[in-house]
């Protein structure tokens, strides 16, 4: 197939999203959480067919822009033209979450130094910081298997994963999935943090962990702020939007190009 520019071919709708990710991919990179041309970030497109966006492969994801992702149905065929292949990993890692999991509309993979370092360590994600309450109790565990290049594996993947906010791929490294691609993003940020405190707190001596009750509603206070408060309770429900605008503006400053 002869690419195409896709700006000129899809919907409002479809070029807002492609921003999102791009930027996604930009802000990955430049807080380098990134793997030179590995690991992937998805993004499913609005209607029934299924298609979703992912990097091309062979961009580091400094390069990558709108126009230049690739966009696949779930058995990895492109929909559109374009001169860019995708990472077999990818394919089988994001195609069965977004089958599985209509809320997962965005598909975030990592391979960094703390998260690939927290998931080999047999306890897991521990309650240690507040960044790491978020996900008490909402993240799954997926025991490694090799390089994801086995169709048979996605079953697996998605039962483990379940319903929750993340995934820790043992031996492997991070995954997390949100409604767009600002929750994903947001969520891998602090799970990245999470992780990178928890190996700082475990070389600094003796571990203090809250007690269940208040990692359950500190978890609750990140994930449910429009939840019934109880008297004299405070909630914040914009501070994710307002963080999120942050970052797009930082990009504006560092890399303007990502919407190309």
């Amino acid at each position: 197939m002869t690419a195409t520019d896709p700006k000129r071919h899809c919907g409002a709708e479809e070029w807002q999203l492609r921003e999102e990710l791009a930027a996604c991919y930009r802000l990955i990179a430049h807080f380098r959480m990134s793997d030179l041309i590995f690991t992937h970030i998805s993004l499913r497109l609005p209607g029934p067919d299924h298609h979703f966006l992912i990097n091309p492969y062979g961009l580091m994801f400094d390069e990558i822009t709108a126009s230049s992702l690739v966009k696949i149905d779930l058995s990895g065929r492109p929909v559109e033209p374009t001169s860019y292949a995708v990472n077999p990993a990818g394919f089988v890692i994001h195609s069965a979450i977004h089958a599985a999991r209509a809320d997962a509309q965005c598909v975030l993979h990592t391979h960094t130094r703390a998260g690939c370092a927290v998931a080999a360590q047999a306890c897991g994600l521990l309650p240690l910081n507040q960044m790491s309450m978020e996900f008490y109790q909402r993240i799954g565990y997926h025991d490694y298997e090799g390089i994801a290049l086995s169709l048979d594996e996605q079953q697996r993947l998605v039962a483990d994963l379940g319903g929750h906010l993340a995934l820790m791929l043992r031996n492997h490294g991070l995954l997390t999935v949100g409604q767009n691609v600002q929750q994903a993003f947001l969520r891998m940020f602090y799970l990245e943090k999470a992780c990178d405190i928890q190996l700082a707190a475990q070389a600094g001596g003796e571990l203090v962990i809250p007690p269940h009750e208040v990692c359950r509603h500190t978890e609750r206070q990140f994930n449910e702020p429009q939840r019934p408060l109880a008297q004299g309770e405070l909630s914040d429900p914009d501070g994710m939007d307002l963080a999120w605008k942050a970052l797009l503006r930082l990009l504006e400053r560092v890399a303007p190009d990502y919407r190309q």
